[in-house]
């Protein structure tokens, strides 16, 4: 099994983010599989990409759905046999500001659904292909809104936030980062790396808004808030290993 080519799967990327991640690491010469909940947006996103000679594909895979993550983690096994990378890149906001005392369950659990357990799912269904590559990259698109050391930190730009279902699933998902990345090191054999990417605030669809409304809040350029995930995707020294970090440096869990 040749695997010098770089196989690389990310949820969550027909649009936004991810479809820029694809964008910019098949340019990079990787083969890029982007994971979609929909038929007919991942076809239109790999279009797309494939007019401007980019190698890519579609998987469909929802995070939530377990018979859609293993039908991706079949396909990939039998179609090329092992995964370089898997940036878990899917997630959702849904708590509209809404302070804790009020937000709904029901909310906080959808958070977690997508941001946590769908990340934990699509983890543990690859991490058998990613094992079968030589230099292996687990890479978790996280956010400052889950630093329990920002959110204490007075004048910190997160200390007034009020989204406490997206930020405790982000939370969540940093002590998956470092707990996996700590198991993996006792793993005979095996170099697969985990870290968390902070992209800041993005001028997207994420979260309901506008890529408009979102630049107006202060959101940055797509292309700027990918920065730190390709250069991590890209790198061929895979000694990084259980950090959270965004374009700037590392970031205080």
């Amino acid at each position: 099994m040749d695997t010098n080519q770089k196989v690389t799967l990310i949820t969550g990327a027909n649009r936004g983010m991810g479809f820029q991640i694809a964008q910019e690491l098949g340019h990079a010469g990787q083969h890029v599989l982007l994971g979609t909940r929909s038929i007919e947006e991942g076809k239109f996103a790999v279009n797309k990409l494939k007019d401007s000679g980019i190698e890519a594909e579609y998987i469909l895979l929802d995070v939530t759905h377990q018979t859609t993550i293993a039908s991706a983690a079949k396909y990939i096994e039998t179609h090329y046999g092992y995964l370089s990378i898997l940036i878990n890149n899917a997630g959702i906001a849904l708590d509209n500001f809404e302070n804790p005392s009020q937000l709904s369950t029901d909310i906080m659990r959808k958070d977690f659904d997508v941001n946590f357990f769908g990340v934990v799912d699509v983890t543990q269904a690859m991490l058998p292909l990613l094992s079968q590559s030589p230099q292996a990259k687990i890479i978790n698109i996280s956010s400052t809104m889950g630093s329990l050391s920002a959110a204490t930190t007075v004048g910190s730009e997160v200390y007034n936030a009020s989204a406490v279902g997206y930020q405790a699933s982000k939370a969540a998902l940093n002590m998956l980062t470092i707990r996996l990345a700590k198991e993996l090191q006792t793993w005979e054999d095996s170099n697969i790396t985990v870290n968390a990417v902070c992209p800041g605030m993005v001028a997207t669809e994420f979260g309901g808004a506008t890529p408009e409304l979102a630049k107006s809040m202060g959101g940055k350029p797509v292309e700027e808030g990918v920065i730190r995930t390709v250069e991590l995707a890209q790198s061929e020294d895979n000694s990084i290993n259980m950090t959270f970090s965004n374009k700037e440096g590392n970031i205080a869990w």
